[in-house]
Order: structure tokens, then sequence, then C-alpha cells
């Protein structure tokens, strides 16, 4: 894939930025103002908020937190620039069709003006030429008015009236700026509320019947960072021990940055318990800030890491199979990626098998090994809407339940984000998965 390469990725992001902000301004700058001072302003405003986001995106990505500020004003802005762009292109529908309207009534008021009626040729023709200046009384000079056949048309039935046009343009800005503000506020709120606790039960064909009601707590995407904190791990500590699962597994983006920026934050996590205990697979942000050392701080906070590894699970009498899996990124990072034969080797194929990996699109692979369920995050349920809707384009499975072939996929919303602080219409989640044999 070209977004492989990260110079290409950047210089793929830079000219969609660019492409974005060209419309931006042509409609909340250009259009809405007269050349002069106050274009000049949003022009440059248009620029500098441009540059921050595009700054803010690759600082982030390549550099740390530490920037943390630069965060703040530059995903802040694609967040409400997204908006903006979208609002916009819905407001060119009644633009276009009030623009038609009006072309259409200018022409119609212009065929509908009448002609004057002249009394003779001779009439006519001293009409077509100059108006003979006539003195009054008072010796001044003065042109005769026209007479309502001759009369030009107000300007205000033509179809290219800038006052109407710009009268629109400044109404359709105001608009969308008044929606992206509004969304981008309910989208930050929601970003950063309480994690909903979301249960689902799932039947299973080949569970042992003595596992049945065997409880697992999903934690997934908690990106701490520049701006998910400690209040984060607290969060979920304090859900798992209100909910007391049987385990609990975290399923990868746990951070953007190192362990020396920021692993303090995850500290908390250190009081997850459970009868089985918290396992961990790696998601591709855990490449972006270094895998080794995020390995090594979830081990020595009590987590077990599944790097393309199986243990089993024994529980009431019965036990099945957990297996985690590398990210489909680690390759792009010169580290082993996604190895489902050493992971499910030699295993019985009548026990039933859970597997942890971070991106739904692993279940393409999981059903050609037979895997009972597959456990995911990485979507984020979409983080925002409507733009939820492209996520479908790449993963199989955005949120929720679902099934393919004999094998069974869950994929939670997850608990943090990653770019914008928005979560518009799609809440953070902590999810409650119970295990039930079927029939």
């Amino acid at each position: 894939m070209l977004t492989d390469n990260p110079a290409i990725f950047f210089a793929i992001i830079s000219l969609l930025a660019l492409s974005i902000h060209l419309y931006l301004w042509a409609r909340l700058v250009r259009s809405t103002t007269f050349p002069g001072t106050w274009r000049r302003i949003g022009t440059a405003v248009i620029v500098v908020l441009g540059l921050v986001g595009v700054i803010g995106f690759a600082v982030t990505r390549t550099v740390g937190v530490d920037a943390w500020w630069l965060a703040w004003a530059g995903y802040g802005w694609i967040a409400l620039m997204f908006y903006l762009l979208l609002s916009l292109l819905v407001l060119e529908i009644p633009r276009l069709a009030l623009t038609l309207w009006w072309r259409r009534s200018g022409r119609t008021a212009t065929a509908e003006v009448p002609r004057p009626r002249s009394e003779s040729p001779a009439t006519s023709v001293a009409m077509v030429g100059p108006p003979t200046p006539q003195r009054p009384v008072g010796g001044a000079t003065t042109r005769p008015r026209p007479t309502n056949g001759n009369r030009p048309a107000h300007r205000s039935s033509g179809p290219a009236n800038p006052d109407r046009r710009l009268l629109l343009s400044r109404v359709c800005a105001l608009a969308a700026c008044g929606v992206a503000a509004g969304v981008t506020g309910y989208g930050l709120r929601t970003a950063f509320s309480d994690l909903r606790t979301t249960r689902v039960r799932i039947p299973l064909a080949k569970l042992d019947p003595r596992l049945s009601g065997f409880r697992i707590g999903v934690v997934s995407d908690t990106h701490f960072g520049p701006f998910i904190h400690r209040e984060m791990a607290e969060r979920i500590v304090r859900i798992v021990d209100r909910e007391q699962p049987d385990m609990v597994v975290i399923l990868g983006d746990l951070a953007d940055g190192t362990v020396a920026e920021i692993g303090r934050d995850t500290e908390p996590l250190r009081q997850l318990r459970s009868r089985h205990g918290t396992y961990f697979v790696t998601g591709n942000h855990e490449y972006s800030s270094g895998v080794e050392e995020w390995v090594d701080q979830v081990r020595e906070l009590g987590i077990r890491p599944l790097l393309n590894e199986r243990v089993e699970i024994a529980s009431g009498g019965a036990a099945f199979d957990l297996a985690g899996v590398n990210d489909v990124m680690a390759p792009m990072y010169d580290r082993q990626g996604p190895d489902f034969a050493t992971a499910l080797r030699d295993r019985d194929p009548a026990r039933f098998s859970l597997l942890l990996a971070h991106q739904p699109v692993q279940l393409h692979t999981a059903v050609q090994y037979g895997v009972d369920l597959q456990l995911s995050g990485h979507t984020h349920g979409g983080q925002t809407a409507p733009f939820d809707r492209l996520v479908g384009l790449q993963q199989p499975v955005v949120a929720g339940l679902a099934k393919k072939q004999d094998t069974s996929i869950f994929v939670t919303r997850g608990a943090g984000f990653f770019g914008p602080p928005v979560r518009a219409g799609i809440p953070p989640e902590m999810a409650i998965v119970e295990l039930q044999a079927r029939g």
C-alpha cells in the first residue's frame, strides 16, 4: 500500500488538506467579502489554520506528546474543518437551487418588459438618436426622463445580482460555522465522557457448557497521550471492580507516545483484578511508540502480552484456547507481524478457541485457521458520525457482533480516540463479553 511509506502518506494528507482549505477559503472568505482588508485577513486565517492542522498532525505522530498544546490546536481545527466541509457541501444544494430560481425569475422579468410604441417611423428614428437637451425657464439644461418603456430593469430582478449572491454566501457561511461548532462541541464532550459499559452475550457451538457464563472485560484503543491521561486507566479499573469479569483483555493501541513520556498514566492498570488475569495484544500504535518498551511496561504492570502466542484457560473443569497475534502493521516498522500458524498450531480443533487481534480485518485469516471467536478493536466504531461510514471500506466489521462462516467476531468501539478529540454520536465504551454454549 502507498500509505505504508510515511513520506507518501504525509504527502497525500497534505494534498488533501490543501484541497479542503482551498474550498473553505472560496466559500468562507472569497464568497463573503469584497477585495480588500477583510478578505486578506480571512485568507491569512485560513492559511494559518491549515498550517497548524498539518503541522500538529505531523509533529504529534513523529515527535511525541510534549507538544500537547499543538495537538489541541491542530486536531481541534481538524475536527472543526471536517464538519465545516460537510456542512458547506450539504448547503451547496439549496445554494444551487436558489441561484437557478433567481436566474429563471430574472429571465422572466426581462422578457416581460414592454417595448415602447412609436406613432410613426420618424418618431421611432428620433427615439433611437440622442435625446435633445431642453432648457427650462431657469436656464438649466436637463435630460428628459426615460419613459416606462425604455427605463432599465431594476438590478434585483436579474440573475447576477451581487447583493443577493453576497447575502446567500454569508447566510450559508454562518449556518455552516454554527453547525460545525455545535457538532464539534458535542463530540468533544462525548469523547471525554464516562465509559459506557456494553454487554454482549455470544452463543458458541464449540464452547463447553461448563464454561457458559464466562465473562471477559474487553478494553481497547485507550490511546494514552496528549489528550488522554491517568483518569482513563482509573475509569477502567472502576468498571472492572464493579463488573468482576473472569478475565480482562486489552486489544492494543494502548498509547500514543513513548513509555518515558506517558508510561506513568498507565500505572492504575496495575490494579486490574480478575480470576484469570489480564492479557494484551499489540495494536498499530504500539509500533509507532516503541513496541519493545511498551511490551515491557505491560509486563511490569502484571499484564500478560500474547505475541503470536497461545495459553490455556481452565475454569469449572473445562478449558479453552486463548491466542493472541501481533498487529498487521508490524512489518511496516520492521517487526514480526501476525503469525497465526505459530499462535494456533498443534491445538485440539474440537476445543473452543478465542483469538485476540487488534484489527477486525484479521478475521479473514482467523476463519482459515478455524477460530471460533475473535475479539478486536481498532475502528473506534468509526469514532465520529458520519465519517464512521468510511471505516467500513477498510474493515469487515466496524462495531458490534458479526459472523463469517463459523467464526464469530466482536469489535469494541474503544475507550479513547485518535486524532481529533471528537466522538459525535459514537460514545466510548468498555465491553463485557459473556460466552454462552449454544443449545
